[in-house]
């Protein structure tokens, strides 16, 4: 497994304990709707959340949050609006980004509610 996929992984297992301990309840995890996938779909009392997760390196020298551009963005509105009809969701969602900066034996993660609205533009 390339180390770039084990410090993604990483990342993610970290985005599911920290929303976790905030309450969230986790419905799935890396869900497709074609070419399209959501890292983690997750609720809470008032909402669906779609979260795309980014793992970086310390020594990376980009902010992981400017990888969740409006290419990324439009990619996981088309698959929430696949998700919400297929399972006929009547909540309101949202669109979080869980941050995760890795420096080896600890992380910095900072969770990012409403990062982005659903606009296809």
């Amino acid at each position: 497994m390339a180390e770039s996929h084990t410090l993604g992984r990483k990342g993610e297992e970290q985005a599911v304990d920290l929303l976790k301990n905030k309450g969230y309840r986790i419905l799935h995890r890396n869900w497709r709707s074609g070419k399209r996938e959501i890292d983690i779909v997750a609720e809470n009392n008032e909402y669906v959340v779609f979260v795309e997760v980014k793992t970086r390196s310390e020594n990376f020298q980009d902010d992981p949050r400017n990888a969740v551009n409006s290419e990324k963005q439009r990619s996981m509105i088309y698959a929430a609006d696949s998700y919400i009809r297929r399972y006929n969701i009547n909540k309101e969602s949202r669109f979080d980004v869980v941050t995760v900066i890795s420096g080896g034996k600890s992380s910095e993660i900072q969770h990012i509610e409403n990062a982005f609205y659903p606009t296809l533009r």
